[in-house]
């Protein structure tokens, strides 16, 4: 979600306001059109805001129509891989009660999730890092955003893993550890299956299909082909995995760790850094808003009181600060380990639902590592895609979509959070323009990347307007662009 409080916090120019001191821009218009440029928050938001919406409604219809692709993909009619008879790995009982069935999973695995990440963006969202004087709508507006990612993160989760799996399962058609108990084969007439080895007089373990199975009820028999991958690991990870990092992120769980150099400060992650008010170094708390954050960390404010305080106590406070900073072990700390067991229960509570498949005979040892890695991979994927890394994230999602790139950005585009950039041409791109010869009569200096040898200034490019242009302009820009070359060099 942008940060739309930037704007409120420029002042108006007054007439005894000292532009040199306590703004940095010669006129209020500039400094609306630089801080749009930097955010692009502002018309975006009041513009095309409904193509944002557009767009993410879209996700959404793309996520349920991969949810439906999944539900028919796990209804069409399995591969039935051939068996053995003889084979002790699908000779087990058929479990009629599961320990965990496929309503518990789904409860587990998608209710809870939905709940708790309603519960965490509702209350804990956007935390005590809100300035005083945040209007409650932006307070609400971040809530929902991150809502709203919360939920399109873990449906993205769950529906790949839905699908991925049903379809894996029909395509291989392996054979699960109870399938005898569930084919009830037809042993009088063996050697009328076996496809597979030397055909003897006498069964010997060869290979059968599937046709030697009596038994009439088709869904039982049908599901007794979809061992791999096994379901309720890839849906168990993908929803409870997700979930625990949700958790970790915004409870700001993680293992303690050196900040790169360049890291930002502590004010980039707060809730709404623009509204930060800083020290503006002359003691004035009479123009709260007069500076914020990102008028500082870009440059745009001139401070001449930088040194370190002249106070003894202040100097005292200084040098002890500085001295903290310097210590590294005092840059992190273990977060407590209440907080570490809240976040890893739904981790622990999906290895406890793939494991019962173990138990109740459902899957293999293999189909259901397999199933687990499915999920986690969606679970850790579909995060990062919607949130900011737990480590240097803060807990914050990533923000919404341009309104111009909501849809599509194209080749070269850095974020599809930055607006499109419409530039013109420079003087500094000839190599990649056309060139145009000069009108008749007019001879330009000679081009090249040194200086000219007669005049001892760098040499001029050539035109490369898809005009022509006159002798005057050609000498006006024959002039600019060697004093551009002289100052570069």
């Amino acid at each position: 979600m942008p940060d739309d409080s930037i704007f409120p916090l420029i002042p108006r120019l007054s007439a005894h306001s000292n532009t040199s001191r306590d703004f940095p821009y010669p006129n209020h218009k500039m400094a609306m059109a630089d801080l749009r440029h930097a955010g692009g928050a502002g018309a975006r938001k009041v513009k095309r805001g409904w193509v944002v919406v557009a767009s993410y409604c879209f996700d959404w219809i793309i996520l349920i129509i991969a949810a439906a692709v999944g539900y028919v993909l796990g209804d069409v009619t399995p591969n039935k891989r051939p068996f053995s008879l003889a084979d002790p790995n699908i000779s087990f009982p058929f479990t009629e009660k599961e320990t965990v069935p496929l309503w518990l999973l789904v409860v587990c695995s998608d209710i809870v999730p939905i709940v708790i990440v309603a519960i965490i963006s509702l209350i804990f969202v956007p935390g005590a890092t809100v300035p005083r004087g945040t209007p409650r709508s932006l307070v609400w507006k971040r809530k929902l955003w991150e809502l709203h990612t919360g939920w399109l993160g873990l449906a993205l989760s769950i529906v790949s893993a839905w699908l991925i799996t049903n379809g894996m399962k029909n395509l291989f058609g392996k054979p699960r550890p109870d399938l005898l108990d569930r084919c009830q084969p037809d042993f009088e007439h063996v050697l009328k299956y076996v496809v597979g080895g030397t055909a003897n007089a006498s069964y010997n373990g060869q290979l059968v299909s599937a046709g030697i199975c009596t038994n009439t009820d088709k869904s039982k028999l049908d599901d007794g082909f979809r061992s791999y991958p096994s379901g309720h690991s890839s849906n168990s990870a993908a929803g409870l995995i997700y979930l625990s990092l949700f958790i970790a992120s915004k409870f700001a769980i993680t293992i303690p760790f050196l900040a790169p150099a360049g890291y930002a400060t502590e004010n980039a992650f707060s809730a709404f850094p623009s509204r930060m008010r800083v020290n503006n170094g002359h003691g004035d708390a009479s123009n709260p808003g007069s500076e914020s954050y990102e008028l500082r960390s870009r440059g745009l404010h001139h401070d001449n009181h930088n040194s370190s305080p002249t106070d003894p106590l202040a100097q005292k406070n200084f040098e002890q600060r500085t001295r903290t900073i310097a210590a590294v072990r005092l840059q992190a700390a273990a977060p407590p380990l209440y907080l570490l067991a809240i976040a890893i229960i739904p981790f622990f509570a999906s290895v406890f639902i793939a494991s019962s498949r173990w138990f109740d005979f459902r899957h293999h040892g293999f189909d259901i590592l397999f199933g687990f890695l499915i999920g986690l991979i969606c679970a850790f994927f579909s995060f990062r895609y919607y949130h900011l890394p737990i480590s240097s994230g803060a807990g914050w999602a990533w923000g919404p979509r341009s309104h111009d790139k909501a849809f599509w950005a194209g080749v070269g585009s850095f974020s599809y959070a930055t607006p499109r950039v419409h530039s013109e041409y420079r003087s500094g791109d000839e190599e990649e323009a056309i060139e145009v010869a000069p009108p008749n009569g007019y001879a330009p200096q000679s081009h090249g990347t040194g200086l000219s040898s007669h005049s001892g200034r760098s040499a001029a490019p050539a035109s490369v307007s898809a005009r022509k242009l006159p002798p005057q302009e050609y000498e006006a820009q024959d002039r600019e662009s060697a004093y551009m070359g002289a100052t570069a060099i």
